[in-house]
């Protein structure tokens, strides 16, 4: 019999923790986050990072576990995931998915197979030393000549995964998303409930200028002074997450803090399209339009609860 899975995913905003902990409650679950930036410790406010008195007593996995000079990677996220769900099960709790980084759920629910190493570490010092005199764009561009498919999914932004697909192809002939297609076919080995939350556009980007208006308030400027003053550079990809690579410009003295705040808006509902684009190419998923059910937690949660019965979850 397969062992349970749920998966509550969505982009930016659109209000997975809340309903998220309200189902642990609910059926005894226990949350591991799905999110590559809210597994770094002290980056709290910029990620939105769950607070203790929402969690409610819900434990959660995948949060604050690196400092923010460690790798992260979908292949080390698949592995702590996993053990994760172990533990979980140990507990005699169910798993619940939790988060909006659309590669690393999709790791999990269909157990991909990575090659995580590759065989020219010269080839990938070439790669980075090349993004950093000609630009991400230019390595961007490499990889549509061997891989357009690679090249329409991966943000020009995204230079680890663009250099590990140049990797790829260069270790085995094969472009990267031929590779990532097969995998994609696979079934899942869970019991799996797969749920997406959205809502209209525009009050969704609504929520995500609100959202950066709070973390202002709440002290975003001080916690990138902070890790700054700790040593952590602007060349770490944490640092290059969302809300911290537009206030480390701000510290820096690139822009004032009102652009600051604008750039991080923007960006932010860029992100959230994307997140959008990439759950919609996924398989057996059940979306939810959180706004035809104005916004009630207790409402979707009754229709999940429903669903998780049916499958016979709990």
């Amino acid at each position: 019999m397969k062992k349970p899975l749920i998966v509550i995913a969505g982009p930016t905003a659109v209000g997975k923790t809340s309903l998220s902990i309200n189902l642990a409650k609910s059926i005894g679950g226990e949350v591991i986050s799905a999110d590559s930036m809210q597994v770094y410790k002290y980056m709290d406010i910029g990620t939105a990072k769950v607070t203790e008195e929402e969690a409610a007593g819900i434990k959660h996995y995948l949060v604050d576990t690196l400092n923010p000079d460690e790798d992260f990677s979908v292949h080390i996220f698949q592995k702590l995931a996993k053990d994760s769900m172990e533990r979980i099960r140990e507990n005699g709790k169910i798993p619940i998915l939790v988060g909006g980084t659309g590669f690393y759920i999709q790791s999990l629910i269909y157990d991909i197979t990575f090659d995580d190493t590759t065989k020219d570490m010269a080839y990938r010092k070439e790669l980075e030393q090349l993004a950093c005199e000609k630009g991400n764009n230019y390595v961007h561009e490499m990889l549509k000549a061997i891989d357009p498919a690679s090249y329409e999914k991966i943000h020009a932004n995204n230079l680890k995964r663009i250099i590990r697909a140049l990797e790829y192809y260069r270790d085995t002939g094969e472009p990267i998303s031929v590779h990532n297609e097969k995998e994609r076919r696979k079934t899942s080995p869970y019991n799996l409930l797969f749920y997406v939350l959205t809502m209209d556009r525009p009050l969704l980007y609504e929520r995500i200028d609100y959202r950066v208006d709070r973390m202002i308030e709440d002290g975003l400027v001080n916690e990138v002074k902070q890790l700054k003053d700790m040593g952590y550079s602007r060349n770490l990809v944490s640092m290059k997450g969302l809300g911290y690579k537009e206030i480390y410009g701000y510290l820096d003295g690139e822009y004032d803090l009102d652009e600051a705040i604008y750039i991080l808006k923007r960006d932010t509902r860029h992100f959230a399209k994307r997140q959008l684009t990439w759950f919609k190419r996924e398989k057996n998923v059940r979306w939810i339009h959180v706004d035809d059910y104005n916004m009630q937690t207790e409402v979707i949660l009754k229709k999940i609860l429903k669903d998780v019965e049916e499958m016979g979850i709990i």
